[in-house]
């Protein structure tokens, strides 16, 4: 079973896939490297199957030991050092998940411990001396973090029993109910009502029922024991009644031994593929920033030789592949993406066109006039624009920038879709189907202020600040308070050129230059007004659109190949796992 493990490292190491974070800045944090999941999996549950390591014929078997604590919890209770207890259920078939070896027995957890749980924390009745305590805050998977201890008071007859002393092992009774970790330390320690003691008699190992409980965790089985959702708990009953694998003392010992081994070789494993998936996408990075920072065309060529003579091996994660397409992105909007043409319409004239475009709908009542915008500074210029190009405030290009009213509006059955952030999809989606309804009354009565319209852009202000989408539908609906609306002039601008800037790193950067940080971080509208926007010629943004489709496209096809390679690498892990099992 040993040769299981390790003759199959590079799938563990290679089955990754891609966490869902979308928070900036996760890096490779957001690889999960799951094959070392499976492996840690397998470790565990091999141990409590007694297979990973070889039975002895002359250890003592387990139900020799069960008689020994019977006897040994006869005489505590005949002492009055413990209290008797209920009878626990007969273990049924349907409860033994597998045939156990020669010399082991299944027992509950109340057959072979004493548990209970710590002291409330109650400031009316408490007395006595204030001692450190710990709570589940300190109580994390084989670890303690013992930096901030609270104290409350204990009396002297309550010490015994609420405290922990060298190898009892602690179990969470709420939060992530069944989390355990084995005191390992000489001193002992009171602890609160949200934890369990778990005090073993015969001699059995800790260790080895902290790793069944962490095998439980892996694989699912320790919902069996938990009640409620989200935050769970696990009563003292059903933590007396989880089914134990019971092997042989010496055994238990060989397990754990063996056990530690193998996950220090996980924990070698993850930190090298960590280090390994951080340094790659530094390099990608850093790559990348090279096309950005080219001061001229000459270091431009260079810097893409570059990265295209070592493409299969830097393209290779969903978080180098999502880099790239920011990259292009912010490519496009310096105007390095596709060449200039001299014979263009400079966009200082399309500027021109619409202002004038903007009088007119200003006297003919269709619009407010606007106030004058600050001028834009050459300090103010993040970088040096092609010829026929021009920095401009996102409100001078745009026909109206703002938002509805901020008085939620009633739900209703049927309706107009009222859209939030939260109704927003994958590929640019939104849900209308799903989002919440309004009545026509509101409905018109908000749309005149401002309404969504296909080729405006719906910009969250609140949250996920800008993580935009660009309206490619012609239904009727209106974007929530929480978002403003940037309202496209059609025949001036390139929608999907304005939307490329509103999800460029450009744009993002200046969001979060212009964020207010109270309680949830958001943007004005006025500060989205004043974005500073490159702005090419008509014929260029058209350009440039097609060749941002153009290599999307690519993108998303690498992006597809890697997830199919990365499920097949997954699917051998399982089956490994699977394998080793049956």
């Amino acid at each position: 079973m040993i040769n299981l493990i390790t003759e199959n490292i590079d799938i563990w190491t290679s089955a990754q896939i891609q966490k869902n974070g979308t928070g900036r800045g996760n890096g490779s944090a957001n690889q999960s490297l799951y094959g070392i999941k499976k492996l840690r999996e397998l470790i565990l549950k091999l141990a409590v199957r007694g297979k990973l390591v070889p039975q002895d014929p002359k250890d003592e078997p387990a139900k020799v030991l069960l008689e020994k604590i019977s006897k040994e919890k006869a005489r505590l209770i005949k002492e009055g050092k413990l209290k008797k207890q209920e009878s626990l259920l007969k273990i049924n078939d349907d409860e033994k998940p597998h045939e156990l070896p020669e010399g082991w027995t299944w027992v509950r957890i109340g057959d072979i411990a004493q548990h209970n749980s710590g002291k409330t924390l109650d400031s009316g009745r408490n007395s006595g001396s204030l001692r450190e305590y710990i709570t589940t805050s300190n109580l994390y998977w084989g670890f303690f973090v013992l930096d901030e201890l609270r104290q409350m008071p204990f009396m002297d007859e309550e010490i015994d029993k609420y405290t922990a002393k060298q190898f009892d092992l602690l179990v969470c009774e709420g939060g992530e109910a069944g989390r355990a970790a084995v005191w390992h330390y000489a001193h002992d320690i009171c602890f609160q009502n949200h934890i369990h003691r778990v005090r073993l008699f015969g001699g059995i190992d800790s260790y080895y029922i902290f790793r069944l409980l962490q095998k439980m965790s892996y694989t699912g089985d320790i919902d069996l024991y938990r009640k409620g959702v989200g935050i769970s708990n696990m009563s003292g009953k059903a933590l007396a009644s989880i089914v134990v694998p019971l092997p042989p003392i010496a055994e238990q010992h060989r397990i754990v031994v063996t056990v530690d081994e193998l996950m220090a070789i996980c924990d070698q494993l993850e930190r090298k593929q960590t280090d390994s998936n951080a340094a790659h996408q530094t390099l990608v990075e850093t790559l990348l920033a090279t096309l950005t920072s080219a001061a001229n065309p000459g270091e431009f060529i260079e810097a893409w030789q570059r990265i295209a003579d070592h493409f299969d091996i830097l393209f290779t994660t969903e978080q180098s592949i999502d880099q790239l397409k920011q990259t292009i992105l912010q490519l496009a909007v310096m105007g390095k993406l596709v060449p200039q043409d001299p014979n263009d319409e400079p966009a200082s004239v399309l500027l021109e066109k619409i202002a004038k475009e903007k009088a007119r709908l200003v006297k003919e009542g269709k619009i407010k006039k606007e106030k004058p915008l600050p001028t834009i500074s050459a300090a103010e210029k993040i970088f040096e624009l092609p010829n026929g190009w021009t920095w401009v405030r996102w409100h001078t290009i745009a026909l109206k920038i703002g938002d509805i009213d901020h008085a939620m509006p009633d739900q209703v059955k049927d309706g107009y879709p009222y859209v939030s952030p939260r109704d927003f999809l994958q590929n640019n989606g939104i849900d209308l189907e799903g989002a919440k309804k309004i009545s026509e009354e509101d409905f018109l009565r908000l749309a005149a202020k401002i309404q969504p319209q296909k080729g405006d852009i719906i910009y969250p202000r609140y949250g996920t600040i800008g993580e935009n989408r660009l309206v490619e539908t012609e239904a009727d609906f209106l974007a929530s308070y929480s978002c403003c609306v940037i309202k496209t002039m059609l025949n001036f601008i390139e929608p999907k050129y304005q939307f490329i800037f509103s999800i460029s790193t450009l744009a993002k950067d200046q969001a979060k230059q212009a964020e207010n940080k109270t309680t949830q971080a958001n943007v004005g509208i006025k500060s989205i007004q004043n974005y500073l926007v490159p702005l090419p010629p008509s014929t260029e943004q058209q350009r440039i659109v097609a060749k941002v489709n153009e290599l999307m496209a690519i993108c998303d096809t690498l992006k597809a190949g890697l997830k199919d390679a990365q499920t097949t690498q997954i699917h051998l892990a399982d089956a490994i796992v699977e394998q080793a099992m049956s």
